[in-house]
This record gives C-alpha cells, sequence and structure tokens, in this order.
C-alpha cells in the first residue's frame, strides 16, 4: 500500500471486486484521489461503478489487492472501525435513502446524532444546512411530502451535516429533472470549491456546465482507465 499522505484521501493498488469467487466485476484498479479532488466515474450500466463505489465506503471487500480510505485499510476493516470511518464519509444515493418515518430536520441530524453531537449542536448545524439547500421552511415535513428534487437535496445536507473528508454520490441526479439536476451539481460543486470537500461521482454522463477541475475515471470490460491518460486530455 502507499504510505500515508495526509493529501491522499483514497489509494487503491491492484484492486479487484466480485460479489462471486473468481468472477470479478473491476479487476486490477490502481488510482489514488487527493485531498479536495472532484472525481467522476463514467461507464454503461452493470460495468461496475456502484461496486466500486460501495468498496470505498465499506460496503463490500476487495478480493485482492490494498484499498485505504483516509489511510483506513478497507481489506480487513472491522465492524467498529468502519462506523468511525463512515463519519467522514458523505453518502448520497439515486434513490436519496430518507427515512420516511422521519421528517426532513431528523433525516439530515442522522449522522450528527450517531456521532454523539450535543442536541443544541445539531440542531444548529441543520438549520444551517436545511437554509443553504433552500428548505428551511420545509423541516417538519416528510419525505413523502417533497418531490425527487427536494428530497435529494435533504440528501445533500445530510451528506454534509457532519462536514466529512469525502462525499460518495452514486446517480445523484439520475432520477431527476433537468432544473433539480442542476441544483445538485451546483451543491456538490459548492463542497468543492468552498470546503475542499473531495467529491466521487458516479455518473452516466459528466454535467457539461461545471465549472472546476475534475479527474475523469470510466470503466471498460471490467477495467479502470484514466480518460486524461487515455486521451492525452481531459474530456
Amino acid at each position: 500500500m502507499y504510505p500515508p499522505d495526509e493529501q491522499t484521501v483514497i489509494s487503491a493498488k491492484n484492486v479487484s471486486l466480485a460479489y462471486i469467487e473468481n468472477e470479478p466485476i473491476i479487476y486490477d484498479a490502481t488510482f489514488t484521489v487527493k485531498k479536495g479532488e472532484f472525481v467522476f466515474i463514467t461507464g454503461p450500466s452493470g460495468s461496475g461503478k456502484s461496486t466500486l463505489l460501495k468498496s470505498l465506503y465499506g460496503d463490500i471487500k476487495p478480493r485482492s489487492g490494498e484499498l485505504a480510505i483516509t489511510n483506513t485499510e478497507l481489506n480487513t476493516i472491522n465492524e467498529s472501525t468502519l462506523m468511525t470511518l463512515r463519519q467522514h464519509i458523505g453518502i448520497v444515493f439515486q434513490d436519496y435513502k430518507l427515512i420516511k418515518e422521519w421528517n426532513i430536520e431528523k433525516n439530515v441530524m442522522l449522522p450528527l446524532l450517531i456521532a454523539g453531537y450535543s442536541k443544541r449542536v445539531c440542531e444548529a448545524q441543520v438549520d444551517k444546512l436545511l437554509a443553504h439547500v433552500d428548505l428551511y421552511h420545509r423541516k417538519g415535513r416528510f419525505p413523502m411530502e417533497l418531490s425527487g428534487g427536494e428530497q435529494q437535496r435533504v440528501a445533500m445536507a445530510r451528506a454534509l451535516s457532519h462536514n466529512p473528508t469525502v462525499i460518495l454520490a452514486d446517480e445523484p441526479t439520475g432520477n431527476l429533472d433537468k432544473y433539480s439536476s442542476g441544483v445538485i451539481w451546483k451543491l456538490l460543486e459548492g463542497a468543492n470549491t468552498q470546503l475542499q470537500t473531495t467529491i466521487i461521482v458516479v455518473t452516466h454522463d459528466i454535467p457539461p456546465a461545471l465549472n472546476l477541475e475534475y479527474t475523469h475515471y470510466s470503466i471498460h470490460n471490467g477495467k479502470l482507465v484514466n480518460e486524461k491518460d487515455r486521451y492525452g486530455k481531459m474530456r
């Protein structure tokens, strides 16, 4: 594994991922992600994009190779260490993953409650974030009372609530209309440029209007390809 480095958020060396032994979805992936980097991972449906993202938050372990995030080894991580690690990770899913029985305020507060913050700190942070995503006026509502775009803004606020080192976003605009998609991209862009949060996004298409530099990997036949190296320029 690469030596510990404060500027390296993710390091992977010859990583293979599979749900069934000897049937790798991704194999021999080697890459690093630096602090404050914005990374896109593209590829067709079924190529392994979401599988790679799952490995980064410890949902599946590598079959081979070495994988670490924030200098925490993921190959042999135990449940206790994984829970601690996830306090440094924000996750945004295509289907929002909000708790339907909880109102918006409590959904956003969840990572802070898990981390053990006081009620006063939790409430102040949630109010600030809901104002940031323009949903403060709806904090008492429940997820099913909101549109898809609003639910994803709640998910973004939740991902940002505990000031994560990295946000992992799996098709964050896949279910949204053009306007709502633009709002989510702006929130991700702002987290990266203003807070220096490392962002990794799995998506079918990179939005053309994104106003920042980024790294682009694609997955082809189980291989992770750096598009800059492949084409000699940023795509």
